[in-house]
């Protein structure tokens, strides 16, 4: 009788340890919130994003790159909280990691030939109105033939509202750019002290 009931035992324990080992594994790759996606492969406009993990605003203003500034907005740039979780305890990027991108204008003020302002706390650049939002996904099943497996898409460069879904955008439009002066898998780390520092 013991010896039947050792072995129940032991059975007991190797399923609990195999259902274990499976609920790790499917809390592992259900973990990351992933974009959604129409039935024609456009993206749908993220839920809430301005409440994803802040990581910072870069800015290239017009007078500093002739006039002609690529990018002359403010670019508030967010990530989706369980992949920035994820990258916290990897250091990586998981797949579905979603990363937003808010364009904001340069605030209107009296500006100076510059673009700059002279508000309360000084002559400087200041944000201004919302124009424009843009997202990047990382989803190698998906974009299998993007570097990185990242694809871009824009919701529209212009004031809110934003367009409600967007298709990926041409590799050489954002990815080229990426491949060649991102520090961290197609992303530009090296401009975000939030994220620098987990890497740490």
């Amino acid at each position: 009788m013991k010896k039947y009931f050792g072995y129940s035992i032991a059975g007991v324990m190797a399923a609990s340890l195999l259902s274990a080992c499976s609920g790790a594994a499917n809390a592992e790759s259900a973990e990351i919130v992933e974009a959604k996606f129409t039935s024609s492969g456009a993206v749908e406009i993220p839920e809430n994003w301005r409440e994803w993990i802040f990581i910072g605003t870069p800015l290239t203003p017009n007078a500093l790159n002739g006039g002609e500034a690529p990018f002359p907005e403010f670019h508030n740039v967010y990530i989706e909280p369980s992949a920035y979780k994820h990258f916290v305890k990897t250091g990586e990027w998981a797949e579905g990691t979603q990363i937003a991108k808010e364009l904001v204008s340069v605030r209107p003020n009296n500006n100076a030939p510059d673009g700059s302002s002279q508000e309360v706390s000084g002559r400087g650049y200041f944000q201004g109105e919302f124009n424009g939002l843009e997202l990047t996904v990382k989803d190698n099943k998906r974009f299998s033939g993007e570097p990185g497996g990242w694809a871009y898409f824009t919701f529209g460069h212009q004031p809110e509202p934003y367009n409600q879904t967007a298709e990926a955008s041409p590799t050489e439009a954002c990815n080229v750019c990426h491949e060649v002066g991102a520090e961290t898998d197609f992303v530009f780390t090296q401009f975000y002290p939030v994220v620098r520092a987990v890497q740490e």
